[in-house]
């Protein structure tokens, strides 16, 4: 079986073809500029030279017709024709309280994700339109969502609520959803794996650390808590986004600076974060360099990301009442060795040991506990596109 994954964005296309016998990537790309100046595609298949070139896409639909002319093309194509892909899994950003799980797309689905797109009005529209771009492509090829806050939908009442009158959690739904489900799904169940236990049996903290960052209480494999809100602003500062702070700033800046709802929402989510703090770069790795050379803002910007970040540690360790694993995934959490180090350092009196010459890997999956400790730590680098093409096939075999 072939499963063909999708994960749109307002003007970009990402995709893997993964053959589901062995779990292996046959093909994959990108589609960028979508409808707007200088479009291109960039096609990687195994085993053969990568192909880019600049061509015309006015819409989704023009993208996916260029990704199965790709994967099909005489020269550099890895599949005869289309007959070949038995699916396709397309990542949704949310699924809002309709969905706890996958689920294969039919035309009530289509309307409930409409309804979410309040909910995610950058990224909900966007998938839909990959959605019905694949439709229009392939027509009868089952079509599978698989939604980023789905594993959050166990979360208890009692940290998905937010303090404020209940009548708007009735009204308009607004309560925490957490993002970032499908790695943190993936990550977990990895790390049970690697442990030989029964994820059942576990209690795991996920971190999921990149330009959007997130933390999550997987305990007996289901999510009980994540840093993530009502949308991925929450949590932690990030690239460029705020993370938690006191509500009244917001109101306090816009009327010091006659912002409009729209401007206060772009400082929030583009204009903070460590970019707003270091006023270098949203790219840790570009922070980083300026902080080794003296950069003073740089290194407060490190520091408060790290901070933000170790908080959890124990907050989901209480939360749980113990924690047997910690796991490292996303660009940051894959490849900051240093980051890692730091984070768990202050942690001895919990049990948590890293070993530093087992931690000196990037973007590997390794376990870097050190001996004598009581809690296992790992870095396992994230696969939403494999967990998403699972979700697929298992929906299909159904």
């Amino acid at each position: 079986m072939k499963v063909l994954v999708i994960n749109t964005g307002s003007s970009s296309l990402k995709y893997q073809l993964i053959d589901m016998d062995n779990e292996t990537v046959i093909a994959k790309g990108l589609c960028e500029r979508i409808g707007i100046d200088n479009p291109k595609i960039t096609h990687k298949p195994t085993g053969k030279d990568n192909v880019e070139k600049q061509v015309e896409m006015k819409d989704h639909s023009d993208a996916i017709k260029l990704v199965l002319a790709a994967l099909t093309d005489k020269d550099h194509g890895v599949i005869s024709d289309m007959s070949e892909i038995s699916a396709v899994g397309h990542r949704v950003v949310h699924g809002g309280e309709e969905f706890a799980c996958s689920v294969i797309v039919n035309d009530a689905v289509k309307e409930a994700l409409k309804k979410c797109c309040d909910l995610a009005p950058l990224h909900n529209p966007a998938n839909l339109m990959g959605i019905e771009a694949c439709e229009k492509a392939m027509p009868g090829v089952p079509m599978v969502a698989v939604f980023d806050t789905a594993f959050h939908q166990t979360m208890p009442p009692k940290a998905y609520m937010y303090g404020i009158p209940y009548e708007y959690y009735e009204k308009y739904k607004i309560r925490k959803y957490g993002f970032h489900g499908t790695s943190h799904r993936y990550v977990s169940s990895r790390v049970a794996e690697l442990m030989g236990k029964p994820i059942e049996e576990l209690k795991i903290i996920t971190f999921h650390l990149g330009n959007g960052s997130s933390m999550c209480a997987v305990k007996n494999g289901k999510s009980v808590d994540t840093s993530m809100g009502f949308t991925p602003l929450s949590g932690v500062l990030m690239g460029s986004r705020s993370g938690l702070l006191d509500p009244a700033i917001v109101t306090y800046i816009m009327e010091k600076e006659g912002l409009s709802v729209k401007e206060m929402d772009a400082m929030l989510n583009k204009n903070s974060g460590v970019l707003g703090i270091s006023g270098v770069s949203s790219d840790f790795r570009d922070i980083e360099k300026a902080a080794t050379q003296g950069n003073e803002r740089a290194q407060l910007a490190l520091d408060m990301f790290e901070y933000a970040v170790r908080r959890y540690i124990g907050w989901y360790a209480s939360e749980m009442e113990g924690v047997d694993a910690i796991a490292f995934a996303g660009g940051v959490g894959e490849n900051n060795i240093a980051l890692r180090e730091s984070l768990l350092k202050n942690h001895e009196f919990m049990g948590i040991k890293v070993d530093p010459v087992k931690n000196a890997v990037r973007g590997e999956e390794v376990e870097i506990t050190a001996e004598g400790s009581r809690v296992r730590v790992f870095v396992v680098p994230t696969n939403e596109e494999l967990a998403i093409a699972r979700d697929t096939k298992a929906l299909l075999e159904k």
